[in-house]
């Protein structure tokens, strides 16, 4: 209750500056995605709360990931969600965690009898991921020699289905969620966690980003956060 407290005094202690925020996010479904021209999951219910409790104004669209990266990097008020944040990213944004907490994982077609032991090993298959995502990242970072960059998480999971790759790499939630929708995919190497956030324009208001901080950990705090994960049919982080 405490951090609730502290939480609610800085989200309300002045006012938020008057330039609309633009919160930019991608088809990554449980945590963004459109629905009959409808823009939601669990993530995208976060950030309007979140704008809500600040009485910020907004807009909120989604594009492709590579387009709006590259907006919030570049693009005054803007901030992209739901972005992993890790070594590479640090620095080039200002960040608002956690969304969620997860892992990464390595998924294979069912019975495709892909079985990568370990990251080296791994690094015999193709491995599909989306171009600018954290997971390329890692990808790039490890050498792997073959991988195969979509534009979207639809596109590799397609590639993944029709054996054009030999593996995905996706949130573990995000499997479990495909898992549970009946796509034959298996697990194959679970990976390094975690945290993903929003990643705001390095110019964006320290004040803004502490407010959207503060709201964040209200949501946590107060249990908000664990209900979304319930409401879409995933374990709570916590």
């Amino acid at each position: 209750m405490r951090h609730l407290a502290f939480a609610l005094v800085l989200l309300f202690s002045g006012t938020v500056k008057a330039e609309p925020l633009k919160l930019l996010t991608e088809e990554y479904p449980p945590y963004n995605f459109s629905e009959n021209g409808v823009i939601k999951g669990i993530s995208v219910e976060q950030a309007e709360l979140m704008m809500k409790n600040m009485g910020a104004e907004y807009s909120l669209e989604i594009l492709p990931w590579a387009r709006a990266l590259s907006l919030a990097e570049n693009q005054a008020s803007t901030c992209l969600f739901t972005t992993g944040h890790d070594d590479e990213r640090d620095k080039r944004f200002k960040w608002v965690e956690p969304l969620l907490v997860d892992h990464m994982v390595m998924v294979r077609k069912a019975g495709s009898g892909i079985n990568p032991t370990s990251v080296e090993d791994a690094k015999r298959f193709t491995i599909g991921t989306q171009r600018e995502d954290f997971s390329a990242n890692f990808l790039k970072k490890n050498n792997f020699p073959k991988i195969d960059l979509a534009v979207d998480m639809e596109t590799t999971e397609k590639k993944l289905l029709s054996d054009r790759i030999d593996l995905m790499m996706t949130s573990e939630k995000t499997f479990e969620m495909m898992r549970d929708q009946g796509k034959a995919v298996e697990s194959a190497l679970v990976l390094e966690g975690k945290f993903y956030g929003f990643a705001c324009n390095l110019g964006m208001s320290d004040d803004v980003v502490a407010r959207m901080q503060a709201a964040l950990y209200a949501l946590i705090a107060d249990g908000t956060q664990d209900k979304l994960f319930v409401k879409y049919g995933l374990r709570p982080d916590r």
